[in-house]
């Protein structure tokens, strides 16, 4: 049972954030919100939370600040910045970072924070939108085994499979090595689902025999599904796999591992953002594969 008496603070409600603040406030935690677009916080408002116009103000009663937000920049803001974490935080506090960022720059945030007796954890999140709604994400942890263990009743209360993977930095690259194996198998599913198509299989039919068998992923469960609906409404987007994936090249590239599928499937995903579908699902790498075999219009 949550301690009632323990205050969050919550940056970010869009897609994975909403649900993951109505979560705590369901296990019982006081949450207050701040996100740049207030409507988009709404349904935690509509839930109990409070809010806050900055995210200073949100963290100075706060006990742990919980921030999801897309890209590094957005979490350098919210932390460091002008009206950021760092003017109003009091020692003791612990930020949980659970965006998917750089590994190299979550390590220098740490650093600053800690100079103010603020302990930062990169907990970046796997699951997707449905995992955020049942409480059921995978959360990968770095950074100091003391402050994973004062907020472990917290990240029960957004996750399912919780992991301290090491020092700070750690959970980041965790992450990275995971978006890697989720696109190739985005990548499978496309290309099988392609393949059925243009050899005039029934993809319903595909679609079940390929779940029953050894191909069977979550991702084919709710990814597969979409797109025989002809779904491409995001559980993920587009540019936010294509920023994940620029931190994967580049962490690689830093340590020099190549990893040249990885490449490939980001070339793919870029010509759907060239087409102004950067906000559509991933799930639409599956047209990308489809106009490969599509004569060019005269």
């Amino acid at each position: 049972m949550a301690n009632l008496t323990r205050h969050i603070a919550f940056i970010g409600t869009g897609i994975m954030g909403a649900p993951m603040a109505c979560n705590l406030l369901k296990a019982g935690f006081a949450v207050t919100v701040h996100t740049r677009t207030k409507f988009r916080a709404q349904p935690v408002l509509d839930a109990g939370a409070g809010w806050a116009d900055t995210p200073a103000q949100a963290v100075a009663q706060a006990d742990v600040v919980i921030t999801c937000l897309p890209d590094t920049p957005d979490v350098q803001a919210v932390l460091l910045g002008e009206n950021g974490v760092i003017g109003s935080a009091r020692s003791g506090l612990i930020c949980v970072d659970t965006s998917t960022i750089s590994p190299e720059a979550t390590r220098r945030m740490a650093e600053i924070l800690s100079q103010k007796g603020v302990v930062l954890l990169d907990a970046p999140i796997s699951g997707g939108q449905i995992g955020a709604i049942e409480g059921k994400l995978s959360i990968m942890v770095g950074g100091p085994k003391d402050a994973f263990e004062a907020v472990y009743d917290v990240l029960q209360a957004m996750g399912r499979t919780i992991t301290h993977c090491g020092p700070v930095g750690a959970g980041q690259t965790t992450k990275l090595v995971n978006q890697v194996m989720v696109i190739h198998t985005l990548m499978s599913i496309a290309e099988g689902l392609a393949l059925a198509e243009k050899a005039g299989l029934d993809l319903q039919t595909t679609y079940t025999v390929t779940c029953g068998g050894a191909a069977y992923s979550h991702s084919l469960k709710v990814l597969g599904a979409k797109i025989l609906a002809g779904d491409m409404a995001p559980a993920f987007k587009v540019d936010l796999q294509l920023k994940d994936l620029r931190l994967v090249l580049d962490t690689a590239r830093q340590i020099g591992q190549p990893l040249p599928g990885t490449a490939l499937v980001m070339q793919l995903l870029e010509s759907l953002a060239a087409k102004g579908r950067g906000g559509d699902g991933t799930q639409a790498l599956v047209d990308v594969i489809r106009d490969l075999a599509r004569p060019p219009q005269s």
